[in-house]
């Protein structure tokens, strides 16, 4: 499990698979200027709930990984959460779709 540390105060625990995904969509976001929201569904260990922040190119935000290899990329489930971050909800963290990808340590 790796975790995506934003701003001073917000850290939210991802697997390692989502995180690199969110990373590649967050990463263009942020890389031209634009500041959206990000939601995702709870745990339900902090109350099964969801959570939305701001992302903006001003804060910092740190992806760190608990594996040292990066998963790979199922590129129509990065479509799909690509497409979501241009809505006017943000980028919404979905069930990975399509075909299942295994990490690259497997």
């Amino acid at each position: 499990m790796g975790k995506l540390l934003y701003g001073q105060t917000i850290e939210v625990i991802f697997d390692d698979r989502v995180l690199a995904h969110l990373q590649l969509v967050i990463g263009l976001k942020l890389r031209r200027d634009e500041s959206f929201f990000f939601s995702w569904r709870d745990e339900q260990s902090v109350g099964d709930g969801r959570s939305v922040i701001w992302l903006d190119p001003s804060i910092p935000l740190v992806f760190r990984y608990n594996g040292g290899r990066m998963p790979k990329i199922n590129r129509e489930w990065l479509e799909a959460l690509t497409l979501s971050s241009n809505s006017s909800q943000g980028l919404q963290l979905t069930e990975e779709v399509g075909a299942l990808g295994k990490t690259s340590e497997e």
